[in-house]
């Protein structure tokens, strides 16, 4: 994070009006520039409109220019404003974990040019160019001590300083006032070395150009949710990959191949799906892909038992979809599949085997496999060591895809699935087990009532649980796990169940799958409805209405296009956790092109 906000006023003869607010400590906002906001509005970007005492308005707006580290900001006179706007960039150079604190090691140093005006605050990060039709002069300051709500009601470091090198003004009655403030290292042009001076000049004719192709880059989306995808799609290395969720998380394993479906696959971005599956394809290794790439670039971590029989749904998806793939690409996703399928079934890392029932067994204590991985120091809150239920799912998914060029694997299918059937239904409860063979013990079963279930019944290519049992799950989910925001992690009145994720980091961690709502879990809910209620245009119909209209709504009024990762379990499901949640939008999007 170099750039953390703005602190801006406007000079008049009757002194200084702000045009921004800040919330400082102990619990005090200043100055009063939010009383100014008459307007706002988030299309086609972020705009806010003031109102001066006196008379007359300024539009305040910013877009970031795709692919880049860089954003640009204006302000926009109009009904008779006067004076000079001021603005002051409030600057740290923090990783955005932490943060940034006064200290003596922070330089103001400003190279100042007719270009611009380029801060380098730490020789080890990137610069940060600024530059427009404004003029800056150089008057560092500290501003200490603003407050972060949000991170203290999570139990976090909540107290930052940050430093302003200098001050950027413009005369109103001149018209617009633009800036652009970008990571050096992020242009292109500027690439292989640092600048020492700023870039070059942002007039406002570059500007109504940048202005006038953002516009039309967004307006050709068909929705507000294809726009939002697009910010989830990003480079790594010569190849893409998947943000997992803005503002904390990267790229995660598990969480790229369920969001890859809806946002690439269903609304037709075949390359960037292409780019992603090779990408990670590619780093395969006993049959196992990353869960995580570390923040600093560290060893990936191998701990999911899911993520690579996910990627065998994505690839296979992509595969059957996408208009043409060329031979490279096809040998390539096959080959992973394979060796993803051929060294589960051998065995790999924490206990991952196939076992003689056909079934997948995995896990061992202290690492946490499944998609409920949360984890407190040495405590694993949901274990589920054993056979879990989605996990049986996607194995048997993965080996009947595999046994479409290798016959060998049907023999295994076979197995697995009639062992499914046999092993899993709880007939005094009228649902399926969560996991059979608990701590590979065999026969011990947990018999809470969960939503991984769900993904027997719809949310794959293949259902593994059909009929009469099949239309019993979907019928005690739905009673007792749909909310209007997703699926609870548990069911109210299991032993652990938490109706509220808030709190410190161990109060939430505990709550994250013992109650929690998870969006992204009604895509594979609203595929086993319509399924057992044989998939008719009118199934369709009813479950768009009951299921997918309320998360349709909060992203189109609360979301801004995109839905949070979870929300309480408990009413009225106060949406938490990351507010940009990739698979939560992913399969939103693609049970849009499902139901449609």
């Amino acid at each position: 994070v170099l750039v953390n906000g703005l602190e801006a006023w406007v000079e008049t003869d009757g002194g200084a009006v702000a045009l921004s607010s800040q919330r400082y400590t102990p619990d005090v906002l200043h100055p009063d520039g939010a009383e100014r906001v008459v307007a706002f509005t988030p299309d086609p970007w972020p705009r806010w409109t003031f109102a001066l005492p006196g008379g007359g308005t300024i539009e305040h707006g910013l877009f970031v220019r795709p692919g880049r580290a860089a954003v640009v900001l204006y302000w926009q006179p109009a009904s008779g404003a006067r004076g000079t706007l001021c603005v002051r960039p409030l600057l740290s150079g923090r990783d955005y974990h932490a943060l940034h604190r006064e200290n003596p090691d922070f330089r103001f140093d400003a190279a100042v040019s007719d270009d611009g005006v380029t801060w380098r605050p730490y020789a080890s990060l990137p610069a940060i160019v600024g530059h427009g039709n404004g003029v800056y002069a150089h008057a560092p300051q500290w501003y200490r001590q603003f407050l972060y709500g949000e991170e203290r009601a999570r139990g976090l470091d909540h107290v930052e300083d940050l430093a302003s090198p200098g001050v950027f003004r413009w005369e109103l009655a001149a018209g617009t006032a633009v800036l652009e403030l970008a990571a050096a290292d992020s242009a292109p042009s500027r690439a292989s070395s640092p600048p020492v001076a700023g870039a070059s000049p942002l007039s406002i004719r570059d500007f109504e150009t940048l202005r006038g192709a953002e516009e039309r880059r967004r307006s050709a989306f068909p929705s507000r949710l294809h726009r939002a995808a697009q910010a989830y799609v990003v480079q790594r290395g010569a190849g893409r990959t998947i943000i997992a969720g803005y503002p904390w998380f990267t790229d995660w394993g598990r969480d790229t191949f369920i969001a890859l479906r809806g946002l690439c696959l269903a609304i037709g971005r075949f390359d960037d799906a292409r780019q992603i599956l090779c990408e990670w394809g590619g780093a395969v290794s006993e049959g196992m892909v990353p869960n995580r790439f570390p923040d600093d670039g560290g060893t990936p971590e191998f701990n999911a038992v899911d993520a690579a029989l996910w990627y065998v749904v994505a690839a296979d998806e992509f595969l059957r979809l996408a208009p043409a793939v060329d031979a490279e690409t096809c040998a390539m996703l096959e080959r992973a599949i394979d060796a993803i399928v051929a060294g589960y079934a051998r065995g790999t890392r924490h206990r991952i085997a196939a076992d003689a029932d056909g079934l997948l067994a995995a896990g061992e204590p202290g690492v946490q496999l499944t998609w409920m991985d949360a984890k407190i120091g040495d405590w694993v809150v949901t274990p589920r060591i054993g056979k879990p239920v989605e996990v049986q799912a996607l194995w048997l998914n993965a080996l009947r895809i595999a046994a479409r060029r290798t016959r060998a694997w049907s023999d295994l299918y076979a197995r697995g699935r009639a062992a499914f059937e046999a092993r899993f239904w709880d007939e005094s409860r009228g649902h399926l087990l969560d996991v059979v063979d608990v701590d590979h013990e065999h026969g011990r079963v947990d018999t809470s009532l969960r939503p991984n279930q769900i993904l027997a019944v719809g949310g794959l290519p293949f259902a593994v649980l059909e009929g009469a049992r099949a239309r019993r799950v979907v019928d005690t989910v739905e009673a007792r796990l749909v909310t209007p925001m997703g699926l609870r992690s548990l069911a109210p009145g299991e032993t652990g169940y938490t109706g509220r994720y808030a709190g410190p980091p161990r109060e939430r961690d505990a709550a994250y799958h013992q109650g929690t709502v998870w969006p992204w879990l009604i895509g594979p809910f609203v595929d086993a409805w319509s399924r057992v209620r044989g998939d008719t245009p009118e199934s369709r119909r009813e479950a768009q209405a009951r299921f997918v209209t309320p998360l349709l709504e909060y992203a189109e009024h609360v979301g801004l296009g995109h839905l949070p990762e979870v929300a309480d379990g408990g009413p009225p499901h106060r949406p938490g956790g990351c507010p940009q949640q990739a698979w939560s939008l992913g399969e939103l999007l693609r049970l849009q092109q499902r139901l449609s």
